[in-house]
């Protein structure tokens, strides 16, 4: 099966997007599963993870509405707040929807450096390991030793990079979060998106050639079974098109044999994410 491990759906408001800036008003409509059918079918793309653009329990159900009308959604990284007392509980009805598979949150939208280690957070993944969801790491670089912290304090939690970390492909500077991919990707508990790589460029100008050491640092991090494919549609269509998205890592997979590159393009989100 090949997935598409990272879509966003929502129906557009300017309050509760307010983080689709001017700067961004192409995506500021609505995106739902229509939008994206024919394009996936055209890349034989077979299903996809909607992961949440709303940090709100009213996303999960959204979600969870879609995926009831769209099979091409076969699973949901949705949201709570971890830092909750009753997070437990929030968890616990969760097991009903087999559909949602982990959950995330903003991170890059929090100043506070230390956010992944403060306690009550550090609870909360603590709850997810004990009711088996996945979590997806959304950082910026002030998050780098805090996420470290998180992880080496959470063995049994299974993690995923979203965008790698979004590094500063625009600068191409590279020391900094290559040695922070380093550090994180010898914990093999921690897996890897190939996603949102396009808008971390130079939206109108960008090549190829811009994300090479980038994706080879991951590769040699990693490794090959810890990586996925995710478009990070339709925030990618800032920069390019869905096939853009597609080409910047298909181009830097010469290496994979068959088998690696079904693992990437599906295989690994499958067993990641527990689809079917």
């Amino acid at each position: 099966m090949r997935i598409d491990a990272h879509q966003h759906f929502w129906l557009y408001e300017p309050v509760k997007d307010a983080w689709i800036s001017e700067e961004m008003a192409l995506i500021q409509r609505n995106f739902l599963p229509n939008d994206i059918g024919q394009t996936l079918k055209d890349n034989q793309i077979d299903g996809v993870v909607a992961v949440q653009a709303d940090q709100s329990l009213r996303e999960n159900e959204f979600l969870l509405e879609l995926a009831s009308a769209y099979k091409l959604i076969k699973g949901i990284v949705g949201w709570v707040d971890l830092r909750s007392e009753s997070v437990e509980e929030q968890l616990e009805k969760y097991q009903q929807a087999p559909l949602i598979k982990g959950f995330r949150h903003v991170i890059e939208g929090e100043e506070d450096p230390d956010f992944l280690h403060r306690d009550a957070f550090l609870r909360g993944i603590a709850a997810l390991t004990k009711y088996g969801y996945t979590y997806d790491l959304l950082i910026r670089p002030r998050h780098y030793a805090s996420t470290l912290h998180c992880v080496a304090a959470n063995p049994e939690q299974v993690f995923m990079l979203d965008h790698i970390a979004k590094p500063p492909i625009k600068s191409q500077a590279f020391d900094e979060w290559a040695s922070f991919i380093t550090e994180l990707a010898a914990f093999p508990n921690v897996h890897c998106k190939l996603s949102g790589l396009a808008t971390e460029a130079d939206w109108k100008h960008w090549k190829l050639d811009h994300f090479t050491q980038y994706i080879d640092h991951v590769v040699a991090c990693f490794g090959k079974e810890r990586l996925v494919f995710g478009s990070d549609w339709p925030v990618c269509l800032l920069a390019g098109s869905y096939e853009d998205s597609m080409r910047i890592v298909q181009d830097k997979l010469q290496d994979f044999t068959a088998d690696e590159l079904a693992g990437f393009w599906g295989n690994n989100a499958v067993k990641f994410y527990k689809l079917s």
